[in-house]
């Protein structure tokens, strides 16, 4: 992926997108920091020789740090550390799930936090599956300021919020649900951030169109290729490293880019090929251009 950490056998990469900054440092917790290098296009890039669990950050200024826009996991909050994640760790047990078509679907909305966060969720599906329920959508679960929140003010999309779990138990939850037969869809917000924990715009004000307004502020630029990759690369990941079936994607009128809603619909098609995997749009305008079999199922 273009954003986050990668893991390689002698350490980790660490990547950032700050066009408006000169010098960015990669701050670890109980390391030394290292200074990152900067290249044409605004991408901080450096190499550390540290583990999944290790803890980071980046220094901005002598009085700014913030975490990785693409933190996989978080500590301490939004305000907080990142965390090095290694993405294969968890072992799944249905590998040969393939999901269920949509003409089966019968879906429940889920909040995880009111069922106690993701272990807890895991256990109630066998009583939502008894219900005749063939699919569970999980309300936003990226991090947030706090620890309670509806997840539309999500900041860190990649994160699992800290208070709900840990990475690999909400991957547990939807090798669970596919234990049990059901379908996970994940609703996910790439129209705005939240007001607590959004530090894009003190490193990286090309991520936002300030001239379009929004209910949440200028619209996110996602005709720019780190923005659009972005989100892209975000939807892939729910997708296939935590094994979703599905994804609801909120108040996508407030994006205003049909062209890149349509060129995310189509790369998800090709890299999840095989599998029912379904693309769900909220639409203020009810777009009917965007639901077809190779782009939005509703």
């Amino acid at each position: 992926m273009t954003w986050g950490p990668t893991l390689s056998e002698d350490g980790t990469v660490f990547r950032l997108w700050a066009p408006d900054r000169n010098e960015v440092t990669l701050e670890i917790a109980d390391g030394d920091a290292v200074p990152m290098t900067r290249d044409p296009e605004g991408w901080f890039s450096a190499k550390a020789p540290v583990n999944p669990g290790t803890r980071y950050r980046f220094k901005l200024a002598d009085d700014l740090t913030v975490p990785d826009p693409a933190s996989r996991f978080q500590h301490g909050g939004v305000h907080g550390w990142s965390v090095v994640v290694d993405p294969d760790a968890y072992t799944w047990s249905t590998l040969d799930w393939r999901g269920r078509p949509w003409e089966e679907m019968v879906i429940q909305e889920v909040h995880v936090g009111t069922l106690g966060g993701f272990a807890s969720v895991a256990d109630h599906l066998p009583a939502i599956a008894e219900l005749g329920i063939t699919g569970i959508e999980l309300m936003p679960v990226n991090a947030f300021g706090g620890t309670r929140n509806w997840g539309y003010d999500g900041v860190l999309p990649y994160a699992p919020a800290e208070s709900y779990g840990t990475p690999d138990e909400l991957k547990a939850l939807v090798d669970r649900a596919h234990e049990l037969g059901l379908a996970v869809f994940l609703d996910v917000v790439y129209n705005h951030f939240g007001p607590d924990g959004n530090y894009l715009g003190a490193y990286a004000k090309g991520f936002f169109h300030p001239e379009v307004d929004t209910p949440w502020g200028g619209a996110v630029a996602v005709d720019q290729a780190p923005v659009h990759r972005y989100f892209v690369d975000n939807a892939l990941m729910w997708l296939n490293e935590y094994k979703f079936d599905g994804l609801r994607f909120d108040a996508v009128h407030a994006i205003e880019n049909d062209a890149f809603l349509d060129a995310m619909a189509a790369e998800l098609r090709a890299k999840t090929a095989g599998r029912h995997v379904h693309l769900v749009l909220e639409n203020e305008g009810n777009d009917a251009d965007r639901l077809h079999p190779a782009a939005f199922d509703a």
